[in-house]
């Protein structure tokens, strides 16, 4: 394979760890700038809202641009981002910061992974997915044991930054210049907005990122508070999170692709479990390293699910402009999750963080029983067949 699949796959590290980062630094940064916990949350839901606003407009504004240029440009623009917040001197800095590469991040998504399906197919998307796998299950932990082991939250930033470059110079040195596509046929991809089985998956795919980011944003304020861990047990505890992610995304993509309903179904029911034994046990020590051990295996899942379901019965034609829209449905409910999760907070305190996710599961969990018979309509028998092999490959 390519090696310019690999360094695409670092820079999708990098700029998801920028993203989700500073969900373990959030009680840092609170002490830090006088905020409340839930304001400090903003920093995630306002990157997530930024990209989910972005997401169907960016990629049309750029078309015609060196898709070399552009990604180079997007890993730049976050070495600097990075850069800026560990310089930041008040909270509102640190928002903008945040703010503007936030308006980048689609771009780098729909470029890569059209540059890895033509380079390699099935077999090369799935290593530049393995980018954000890691990143969302090893980047939080990483980067808040950075901050912990230099006792300053902006080592955080520093990590991000690192990580990014060294992605922005590999393609700058390593990557051959790819001169944008002239055949663009996006306006040909509306029609599978005709399929009410697609809004269906948008909905929940929605509510299910609101539900497990509602909680998991203030983790590490939770465990910190509930289970009175210090600074260095919660960045362990992140790292168990993250690294029982990885074997839970292994099993969920096998699991999915056995059958798909009913690991769907049992997803939602899992996190909903081990959300309530969190709440019942957070306070013990042992029991809560357990309860996250489970916690982490199955919250990964939650990236995958949504995205199956929704692409495999769409045609192969339209999966660019359906893949945008999953972009944008992630990053909403994100952005909705950390937001409900702050209210709650705000109001309730931290221990009740859980009861929105768990309603959130509740409601998602009753929606996967509406489905429609009828599939979106595809060209070809052998499209159909292709996008089935595609969305499997994907999986595992």
């Amino acid at each position: 394979m390519k090696r310019s699949i690999y360094i695409l796959a670092l820079g999708a590290f990098g700029i998801i760890t920028t993203e989700f980062g500073v969900i373990g630094i959030l009680p840092n940064i609170s002490r830090e700038f006088n905020v409340s916990i839930d304001t400090a949350g903003w920093l995630l839901s306002a990157f997530a809202l930024t990209v989910a606003v972005s997401s169907p407009f960016i990629t049309a504004f750029t078309t015609k641009i060196n898709r070399k240029l552009l990604l180079c440009m997007v890993l730049g623009v976050f070495v600097l981002s990075n850069l800026l917040s560990s310089i930041s001197t008040s909270f509102t800095m640190l928002m903008v910061a945040r703010v503007l590469p936030a308006f980048l991040h689609p771009l780098f998504w729909n470029i890569s992974m059209a540059i890895a399906f033509k380079q390699g197919g099935a077999k090369a998307v799935s290593v530049v997915m393995a980018g954000l796998s890691l990143a969302t299950v090893l980047g939080v932990p990483l980067t808040t044991y950075a901050a912990d082991f230099f006792n300053n939250w902006q080592a955080s930033f520093y990590m991000g930054s690192f990580v990014s470059l060294i992605a922005f110079l590999g393609l700058l040195f390593f990557v051959p210049s790819m001169p944008a596509s002239k055949d663009k046929t996006s306006q040909n991809q509306l029609y599978v907005l005709k399929s009410p089985q697609l809004w269906v998956n948008l909905i929940s795919t929605i509510l299910t990122l609101a539900a497990m980011f509602s909680s998991y944003t203030y983790l590490a304020a939770y465990l910190e508070k509930i289970t009175r861990m210090n600074g260095a047990e919660i960045s362990v505890m992140l790292l168990l999170f993250g690294g029982m992610g990885i074997l839970g995304n292994w099993l969920m993509g096998i699991a999915l692709n056995r059958n798909l309903l009913v690991t769907v179904r049992l997803f939602f029911v899992s996190l909903i479990a081990v959300q309530i034994l969190a709440y019942y046990f957070g306070g013990i020590f042992v029991a809560m390293v357990l309860i996250l051990s489970l916690w982490g295996m199955i919250h990964t899942g939650g990236f995958l699910v949504p995205n199956i379901r929704t692409t495999q019965a769409v045609p192969h034609s339209a999966l660019e402009f359906v893949n945008s829209l999953l972009t944008s449905c992630y990053n909403i409910g994100i952005s909705l999750g950390a937001l409900v999760g702050g209210l709650i907070i705000a109001k309730y305190g931290i221990h009740q963080i859980v009861w929105i996710s768990i309603a959130l599961l509740g409601v998602t969990l009753a929606i996967s029983f509406i489905t429609f018979p009828k599939k979106i309509e595809i060209e070809s028998e052998a499209e159909e067949k292709e996008e089935i092999t595609i969305s499997s490959a994907v999986c595992e």
